[in-house]
């Protein structure tokens, strides 16, 4: 089973968010189960010197798009065991940053043009192209179209995943037209045309084989009005085709047992963990106390993330018998409401503004209580880690968060966190207290910290599930045949 994973990012070689984790991360795990996936993405100019070092130059071709014809490097290497593939053109990628340009329609139509002309180039055939977010959205389109008789994509299927339905990748109707070289009867509403626009994710959403999101009630919650960024209809439609997968975490990067970054190693002792917390005190300047609960926020400072249910209940949070740490960086009155918060609970607030791996590591490694209270969070990464370290996520069900913490019940002592369903500050504060409530009460802690290290969140799962699903793909297009791959 050959897949080619289409994607703008990925670790370890380009990285502005959660899409370079999965497109690093799932191939490796795609690939213990007999699967060969490689990756194709965008030279960058900051990919840093010793991976590019690695790479060798495989073709050279030109690539047409509407009135142009651009040159196309195509470089090839393996990093961490992953073959990766890089589209080079120093016009459209030599420069600092990944997104945010003017010319980006004109930048991510040529990769998806050079994608398709790449393969004739490539030492393996692809049999299914996996494509990510809107940067990736045409290549879906293009393959039913453009090269829907081209001998280099014969029989390949394509899968499409939506990452955040709200980044759309929306530009002119005759920009993309002209770059796209299509005519009109692509712009209808049930093709590429977006109210008045056009949209590059719906080159994903329209014309892949399957769709797939980051969890399964996203994949719900993006077919509803609430959710659904105005193309719930067009998800609804193809709902028999639409999957949720939760996304992993890397297990090995990410284990108390063997994080340089910790001050004591452990699994599941809260003791141990509790050597960590005074460690992280002691580095912040708050009072060393095992006892006292330490609740950690690592977050961007944006409303989506709940910011504002937090900075409304802070003053009464901050009554508790707690001390917070919170690490991230976003809008300019959340951080200054952090700000203000550590002035006046100087002995019980510590704000890092801004973004650090080690004392993020240390926040998971050595708070009690995680405070994830997302508007809306289509898979979330953060209490996956949360949950690694022990730190018990306080959550909003919704997205990711629903559907991998599961709020403690006294009745049954199933549960590895604690939730509250309404976006709704007086329930936010409750849910808090409800777990401040059961810290101190040992017994009850124990059982769900316990908890916390039951659920597989490892990449292997979501393999799994990747794997079962291309699997259907191919056997579609074989008949009963399927590939040898391990489930």
């Amino acid at each position: 089973m050959n897949i080619l994973m289409a994607a703008s990012e990925a670790t370890p070689l380009a990285k502005s968010g959660g899409l370079a984790d999965v497109a690093g991360a799932l191939p490796k795990a795609l690939k213990q189960r007999g699967a060969d996936v490689r990756i194709i993405m965008p030279k960058y100019e900051e990919i840093p010197d010793y991976y590019i070092q690695n790479f060798e130059r495989i073709a050279e071709f030109y690539v047409n798009f509407g009135w142009r014809s651009q040159y196309c490097g195509l470089f090839r290497a393996e990093i961490d065991g992953v073959i990766f593939y890089l589209i080079d053109n120093e016009f459209y990628f030599g420069r600092r940053g990944l997104y945010g340009y003017n010319d980006d329609a004109e930048r991510f139509v040529f990769y998806s043009v050079a994608v398709m002309e790449a393969v004739r180039y490539l030492d393996y055939t692809p049999d299914i192209v996996h494509c990510h977010d809107w940067q990736a959205g045409l290549i879906p389109f293009l393959l039913r179209t453009r090269y829907s008789n081209d001998p280099a994509w014969d029989g390949v299927k394509s899968v499409f995943t939506i990452h955040n339905l709200m980044y759309q990748g929306l530009f002119g109707i005759d920009l993309l037209k002209e770059l796209l070289g299509a005519g009109d009867e692509m712009f209808t509403a049930d093709k590429l045309e977006f109210h008045g626009a056009a949209s590059c994710l719906k080159g994903g959403l329209v014309y892949a084989d399957k769709l797939t999101t980051v969890s399964e009630t996203y994949a719900r919650e993006i077919q509803s009005w609430e959710h659904g960024e105005k193309l719930d209809g067009l998800l609804s439609s193809r709902s028999g085709d639409l999957t949720g997968i939760i996304n992993g975490i890397d297990t090995e990067l990410y284990d108390p047992m063997n994080d340089d970054a910790l001050h004591t190693p452990y699994r599941s002792s809260i003791s141990r963990k509790r050597k960590n917390k005074l460690s992280l005190q002691a580095e912040l300047g708050l009072p060393e106390s095992e006892e006292t609960p330490l609740i950690g926020i690592i977050s961007r400072l944006v409303e989506s993330k709940g910011m504002d249910l937090i900075i409304w209940k802070l003053d009464e949070l901050m009554q508790e018998d707690v001390q917070l740490v919170v690490l991230g960086a976003g809008d300019w009155h959340y951080e200054n409401a952090m700000n203000h918060l550590v002035a006046r609970y100087p002995n019980k607030a510590a704000v890092w503004l801004g973004y650090n791996d080690r004392l993020a590591r240390r926040i998971y490694a050595g708070s009690d209580i995680f405070l994830m209270p997302s508007r809306f969070e289509p898979c979330g990464l953060s209490q996956l880690l949360a949950l690694r370290y022990r730190s018990i996520p306080v959550v909003r069900e919704t997205g990711g968060l629903k559907d991998t913490v599961f709020s403690y019940n006294e009745e049954t002592g199933e549960g590895n966190g604690f939730s509250f369903t309404h976006y709704n500050a007086d329930d936010f504060m409750y849910t808090v207290r409800r777990a401040l409530h059961f810290y101190r009460d040992d017994a009850v802690w124990r059982r769900i910290v316990d908890n916390a290290g039951k659920e597989d969140y490892s990449w292997s799962r979501s393999a799994k599930a990747y794997i079962a699903l291309y699997d259907q793909l191919l056997a579609s297009r074989k008949g009963t045949e399927r590939w040898p791959v391990t489930l």
